[in-house]
C-alpha cells in the first residue's frame, strides 16, 4: 500500500518552541489566567512530558517508530482510558454544553481522555439555530485559540495527556463559520477537473489545519444511482471511475496539509431501496458483482492509492448484515484487501441500529460487541459519550468483550493520532488562521469551482446574450435572489452568497435595468402530496405568477431561476418525483407564454425531469448549488464572458419511471420496445435519457481526430499498458473547454460486462483554431473484469475504444486485441 500523507511543510516537527507558541497563541488569554508553572513545565524544546513524570517515555519520543510509541502508550493505559479512546464527544451546542473546559469536565467520562471531538466550535447552521454566538468561532484566531484551549485540557488535565482528534465536516468547504464556501459536491463532480479537486482538498485541509481541526469527514464516495435519493447533492457522480478519480485527489489534497481524510459512507450506502432516505436507511438493492465493480471501487482507490486515514461505516445493511457489524466489510475488505491502516468511525446510530432497527442484536451491549469485533473503532453519535462507554465497560466486565480486542481497536486509533503528530504538536498558532482561512488563493479556487461546475444543457442560439441589445432583464423564480441553497450543514455557515439576481445586476451594470420577481415558492402548500395529487393554485400563487408575467412582458429577456432548496433535496429528503416541485413549472410556462426570450437556470441538487422546458425553452443551464460566487459565474456564462465547460456526472431521466437509468449500464438495460417482428406489439413507454452522462455544451465547437494506439495487440506477458491518443481542435470562434472522454467496451467476455466503461477524461482549454494532442494510458486493471468467482482477471479478445464529448456523443473509435489471458490480480 502506498501511504501518501503529509507534506514537509505541514508534517508535525515535534514540540519545538511549543512553550513560546502557547504564550503567543492567544488561547492562554482566552482562559482568563496564566497557566501555572507546573503545567507549563511539561513542555520541553523537542518533546512534551504528557504523563507529567519528568521522564521522556517512549510514547513521548518522536525519534521512535510509531509502532514503538503505540505499544508503549497502550501498556500504560487503564481500561477506563482505553474505552474513552473508542468514542466521540460531539462539540459545543451539539452534546457539549460548554464551549471551553470547566471543572465539571473532571467528573465526566472524558476525564480519562477521548477518541475524537466532532464539530467543536464550528458554529454550524444547527448551532446558529440554537442561538450559539460566534465568540469562539470567529474571527479565525478565536476559533483556533478555542480549539487549543480544549486540546490543552486533554494534554494537561488527563493522566497520560493523550490528545483528542478534532473532526469536522468538509463537503462544501470546511464546516466552520466563515470558511471558504464551495459548490455542492455534485457541482464539483460536474467540473471533470481532477487538478481542481486536488486544489479543493488542499484548500479545505489548509483551513482545517490552521484552525486546529485534524480529521475531515470528506469526501463522500457513494454512487447515487437513484436520483430520488436526497443525498445525491453531496456526491460527485454516479460512475465509479469518475468518483474514484475525484476521491483520490481529494484525499491527497487534504492529507498533504496534515489532516486526516475520513471517507463516507462505507459501504453500499448511496442506493437505498426506492431512493428512500430517512429512517429507511437500509436494504440496498445491489448484487455482489455490482457492489465490487461499482460501489466499492472508489473506496479501494482512496485507500490503496491515496492512503486515506479514516473511514465512516454506514448504517445500512447489505445481504442481511448491518455494515457496522460486518467483518466482511470492515476487516476482510477494508483492512485485509484494501490495506487500510486508519480508524473506522460509525455514522450516527450505526452502533445503535443493530439493536434498535436491524434487530440483529438482542441488546445494546451485544450491538457494541458486534461492531468492535467487525472492525469499528469509534462510536460517533449525537448523544453523550457515557451512553456508549458505560455499557462498553459493563460488557468488558461481564467477559462479553475481550480486553485484547479493546487493545487492538485502541491501537488503531492511537496510530492515526501519532501519524498526525498530535502527541508532538497538539496546538496551532491562531495568528496563522487569519492569513490562511479565506485567503485570496482559496477564494480563487472557490470562484474557479463555481465557474467550472456550470453545465449548459441546451442552447438554441439564445446564449450568449449581447448586453448591448438589452434594455431590461427580469430575473425571476424562487432561487433568483436566494443563496440559502448553497449554505449547508456540511460547509461554512456564515458566508455571503452572490445570488443570480445580484450577479446579473452587477455584471450588466447601470446600462441595463435588472428587475426581480419571486414568481413562486419552491414548494406549494400541500407538497409533497401535490406530487401525486395536484391541487389548484391558491390566490397568492396566482398573484405571484401574474406579477412575474407582467414583469416579463416589459422585459427583453427573462432569466427564470428554479430548482431545489433544503426542503426538496439533501440528507433525509428523498422524493417520489423528479419534476420541478411546487408551482415552478406553471411559473415557467406562464413566462414562456409571454413571448419574451427565456433562459432557464436550475439551482438544484438532483437531476430533474424538465421535459417541457427541454421542448420549449431555448436555453437551459444546470448550476446545481454553485457556491458563494455562483451568481457571478452564472452572469458570466449568460453574457459569454465565461464559455461553459462543465459536463454531467449523472444521467437526467425523462421520468422517474425510468429509474434506475444510471451510467454505466448493461447491454439493452435501457433499450426501447420492438415495433416489428414476432414480438413487435407496440411502444408503451418512454425510453432514453433526457440528458446523458457526460453531456454538456459549449459556445464553440471541437473536432476530434482519429485514435492512435501504441499497439493493436497486447500480450499479457507484458505489463499491459496501452497508450491512446488523438488530436482535438477548437474549430469555433471562441476559446473554450472541452472534456474529452474515453470509454471502453469488452466485445466478448465470459460474464456480461457494461456497454461502456469510463476509462479516462481530460478537461482541456483551447483557443480558436488551436489543436492539442490528448493521451490516455490504459492499464491491466482498466481492461479487467470479475469472473464467475468474483476474481479479477483480463480475458483475451477484442476491446473497443470510444472517445467523445459525452457517453452518447462518440466522435472517434478504434479496436485492439488482447492475445493471452489468465493473469490474475495479486494486489
Amino acid at each position: 500500500m502506498t501511504l501518501c500523507l503529509l507534506s514537509p511543510s505541514r508534517f508535525p516537527r515535534g514540540a519545538v518552541a511549543v512553550a513560546s507558541l502557547l504564550l503567543a497563541s492567544g488561547f492562554v488569554a482566552l482562559r482568563g489566567a496564566e497557566p501555572d508553572t507546573t503545567s507549563r513545565s511539561i513542555y520541553h524544546a523537542d518533546w512534551i512530558d504528557l504523563n507529567k513524570n519528568g521522564v521522556r517515555d517512549p510514547y513521548e519520543d518522536s525519534r521512535r517508530s510509531i509502532d514503538e510509541r503505540v505499544n508503549d502508550l497502550l501498556a500504560r493505559m487503564t481500561m477506563e482510558e482505553k474505552t474513552c479512546q473508542l468514542v466521540t464527544l460531539y462539540g459545543y451546542c451539539r452534546v457539549l454544553s460548554d464551549p471551553q473546559p470547566t471543572e465539571q469536565w473532571k467528573q465526566r467520562v472524558w476525564k480519562d481522555g477521548i477518541g475524537n471531538i466532532d464539530e467543536h466550535l464550528n458554529n454550524s447552521i444547527r448551532c446558529i439555530a440554537k442561538g450559539a454566538t460566534r465568540e469562539y468561532s470567529f474571527p479565525y484566531d478565536a476559533n483556533a485559540a478555542g480549539l487549543n484551549e480544549t486540546q490543552r485540557f486533554f494534554i494537561e488535565e488527563t493522566r497520560l495527556g493523550i490528545p483528542a482528534d478534532f473532526t469536522n465536516e468538509g463537503l462544501r468547504g470546511l464546516c466552520s463559520d466563515s470558511a471558504t464556501l464551495l459548490p455542492a459536491a455534485i457541482g464539483i463532480g460536474s467540473t471533470w477537473n481532477t487538478e481542481l479537486v486536488r486544489a479543493i482538498g488542499g484548500m479545505v485541509g489548509a483551513e482545517a489545519y490552521a484552525l486546529g481541526y485534524t480529521n475531515i469527514y470528506a469526501p463522500i464516495l457513494d454512487l447515487p444511482r437513484d436520483p430520488r435519493w436526497g443525498r445525491i447533492v453531496e456526491c460527485y457522480g454516479e460512475d465509479p471511475f469518475l468518483v474514484s478519480s475525484y476521491g483520490r485527489q481529494m484525499v491527497l489534497g487534504l492529507q498533504e496539509q496534515g489532516v486526516a481524510s475520513t471517507l463516507k459512507h462505507f459501504a453500499v450506502y448511496g442506493i437505498p431501496r426506492g431512493g428512500r432516505d430517512g429512517n429507511a436507511r437500509t436494504d440496498p438493492q445491489v448484487t455482489p458483482r455490482e457492489m465490487v465493480d461499482l460501489h466499492l471501487e472508489p473506496f479501494r482507490v482512496a485507500v490503496q492509492e491515496a492512503g486515506a486515514l479514516g473511514v465512516m461505516a454506514s448504517y445500512n445493511d447489505w445481504n442481511g448484515a448491518p455494515v457496522a457489524t460486518s467483518a466482511h466489510f470492515l476487516t476482510d475488505i477494508l483492512r485485509d484487501e484494501f490495506g487500510f491502516r486508519g480508524y473506522v468511525v460509525s455514522d450516527s446510530d450505526a452502533v445503535e441500529y443493530p439493536f434498535s432497527k436491524h434487530r440483529t442484536a438482542a441488546h445494546y451491549r451485544e450491538a457494541i460487541r458486534q461492531c468492535l469485533e467487525a472492525g469499528l473503532n469509534i462510536r460517533t453519535n449525537f448523544t453523550a459519550p457515557e451512553k456508549f462507554v458505560e455499557p462498553l465497560r459493563e460488557a468488558i466486565a461481564l467477559g462479553e468483550i475481550a480486553p485484547s480486542l479493546i487493545d487492538q481497536r485502541v491501537a488503531e486509533v492511537l496510530r492515526v493520532k501519532f501519524v498526525l503528530g498530535l502527541f508532538d504538536q497538539p496546538y496551532r498558532d491562531p495568528a496563522n488562521a487569519n492569513t490562511v482561512v479565506r485567503s485570496p488563493e482559496h477564494l480563487a479556487i472557490a470562484r474557479q469551482a463555481s465557474r467550472e461546475s456550470l453545465v449548459l444543457l441546451k442552447n438554441d442560439g439564445l446564449l450568449p446574450i449581447d448586453p448591448s441589445a438589452l434594455r431590461r432583464v427580469l430575473v425571476v423564480g424562487p432561487n433568483a435572489d436566494d443563496g440559502e441553497g448553497s449554505i449547508s450543514r456540511y460547509g461554512p455557515s456564515n458566508v455571503d452568497v452572490v445570488t443570480v439576481y445580484e450577479g446579473i445586476k452587477a455584471h450588466l451594470g447601470s446600462a441595463v435595468e435588472v428587475v426581480h420577481a419571486r414568481g413562486s415558492e419552491i414548494v406549494d402548500a400541500t407538497w409533497p402530496e401535490s406530487e401525486i395529487l395536484p391541487t389548484p393554485l391558491t390566490s397568492t400563487e396566482e398573484s405571484m405568477i401574474s406579477e412575474a408575467v407582467e414583469e416579463a412582458r416589459q422585459s427583453d429577456l427573462a432569466v427564470v431561476v428554479l430548482g431545489d432548496s433544503e426542503r426538496t433535496v439533501g440528507e433525509s429528503v428523498s422524493r417520489t418525483s423528479l419534476e420541478l416541485p411546487g408551482r415552478q413549472l406553471q411559473l415557467l410556462q406562464a413566462i414562456e407564454a409571454t413571448g419574451t426570450p427565456v433562459v432557464l437556470v436550475l439551482v438544484s441538487g438532483r437531476p430533474l425531469s424538465i421535459n417541457w422546458a427541454d421542448r420549449h425553452v431555448p436555453a437551459i443551464v444546470e448550476a446545481w448549488f454553485p457556491g458563494e460566487f455562483g451568481g457571478d459565474a452564472i452572469a458570466e456564462l449568460l453574457t459569454g464572458t465565461l464559455n461553459p465547460g462543465g459536463r454531467l456526472p449523472v444521467t437526467f431521466p425523462k421520468t422517474v419511471g425510468q429509474v434506475p437509468i444510471a451510467f454505466p449500464s448493461k447491454p439493452a438495460a435501457n433499450a426501447g420496445q420492438p415495433k416489428s417482428g414476432p414480438n413487435g406489439t407496440g411502444f408503451s413507454r418512454v425510453t432514453g435519457a433526457l440528458y446523458p452522462f457526460g453531456h454538456g455544451l459549449s459556445y464553440t465547437t471541437f473536432d476530434y481526430g482519429p485514435l492512435e494506439l501504441s499497439a493493436s495487440t497486447l500480450d499479457l506477458s507484458d505489463d499491459l499498458e496501452l497508450s491512446v491518443s488523438l488530436e482535438v481542435t477548437n474549430s469555433g470562434e471562441r476559446a473554450g473547454d472541452e472534456v474529452v472522454q474515453l470509454y471502453l467496451r469488452d466485445e466478448v467476455s465470459t460474464v456480461t460486462t457494461y456497454d461502456q466503461m469510463l476509462r479516462g477524461f481530460a478537461r482541456i482549454t483551447l483557443a480558436p483554431g488551436e489543436t492539442r494532442r490528448v493521451t490516455f494510458t490504459l492499464s491491466w486493471r482498466d481492461l479487467s473484469l470479475l469472473d464467475d468467482n468474483l476474481q479479477r482477471m483480463v480475458e483475451p479478445g477484442v476491446f473497443r475504444l470510444m472517445v467523445g464529448a459525452s457517453s452518447e456523443d462518440i466522435r472517434s473509435e478504434a479496436e485492439f486485441t488482447v492475445a493471452t489471458a489468465n493473469l490474475e490480480d495479486n494486489g
